[in-house]
């Protein structure tokens, strides 16, 4: 089969298309043909070796954290799981990943894929929709009526964090540049701010209950959120690299946020999408020979919008 993989650390010129093994599934794993996986920013750090410690893989390596597809063959003590069934997770962080046209997976880690989107699209979801719903639901412990700031809105992340704020009742306060500021009012924040324009501890005027930091900001900003947040509230940080600041006087929490893959959480996702609840924005679908590319725009910084990688393409 033909997979993408590094066989050393470095820039996006040690990514190779190449020729692997189909790998076999074993006790309590399935072989999932892949229909699409998708581009993390994480998979450029793991590349360039940033994450050797907290993410330890084995190389060669092939990335692709997020997966779709269908159930090939299932290994011994599998249940509920069938050949043809279409299946979405969120693959372990050190394991091989998805940019392959098949992959092996845990089968704890799969849900049902949602029937609403096409399914390659459905790799756009597991990530980044887990470290919204875990950050606002789980840390955050975000209820109706609340009041939340989402700093960097305008990812992909930020898509789904407005997204599921809105639904759960609470006032959404996002930041997003001008590229992005209508797809974010779009989503459902009942305010936009622009940061490109203004400071963002200038805007808020009134405090809020929670922060959520999706944006690589310098330390002295992430700790002039806190400023905004009421006493007793939380500021949750996503940038795991910058530990997330606290007021103890004021009992305001910081809470650094490693994403956990959660296939109960991920079908309560799916369940969205599949009520019209949930939109997933994919802005780009490229065939798998280019995920070198997408890895070259995005250390560019001229990669916008998540982009699915489908094999089959």
């Amino acid at each position: 089969m033909k997979a993408v993989r590094f066989h050393e650390y470095g820039d996006p010129s040690v990514l190779r298309h190449e020729d692997v093994e189909q790998p076999v599934p074993g006790p309590g794993q399935v072989l999932i043909r892949v229909a699409g996986t998708s581009f993390n920013p994480v998979d450029a750090n793991i590349r360039a070796g940033f994450m050797q410690g907290p993410i330890p893989v084995t190389l060669p390596h092939t990335p692709g954290i997020d997966v779709s597809g269908t159930v090939a063959a299932p290994g011994e003590g599998v249940a509920g799981l069938g050949i043809g069934d279409q299946v979405v997770g969120f693959l372990p962080m050190a394991g091989t990943g998805a940019a392959a046209e098949y992959v092996v997976a845990p089968a704890a880690i799969l849900t049902p894929a949602p029937r609403s989107i096409p399914l390659p699209d459905a790799a756009a979801l597991p990530l980044v929709g887990l470290t919204a719903w875990q950050a606002l639901f789980d840390h955050a412990k975000l209820t109706a009526g609340q009041r939340v700031l989402i700093n960097g809105a305008g990812g992909a992340v930020g898509g789904y964090a407005v997204q599921l704020a809105k639904n759960a009742g609470a006032y959404v306060i996002a930041t997003a540049g001008p590229r992005s500021s209508e797809r974010v009012g779009a989503a459902g924040a009942d305010e936009v701010v622009d940061h490109t324009a203004t400071d963002v501890t200038a805007a808020v005027t009134e405090p809020v209950d929670v922060v959520l930091n999706l944006a690589p900001i310098e330390p002295a900003q992430l700790s002039a959120l806190l400023t905004l947040i009421r006493s007793g509230g939380v500021l949750v940080n996503t940038t795991v690299w910058m530990p997330a600041p606290s007021d103890e006087p004021r009992g305001v929490r910081g809470i650094d946020l490693f994403v956990n893959s959660d296939a109960e959480q991920l079908s309560r996702l799916v369940a969205l999408v599949d009520g019209g609840e949930l939109s997933v924005d994919v802005a780009q679908r490229v065939p798998l020979a280019e995920l070198p590319a997408v890895h070259v725009r995005a250390a560019e910084g001229t990669l916008h919008g998540k982009v699915v990688v489908a094999p089959g393409a």
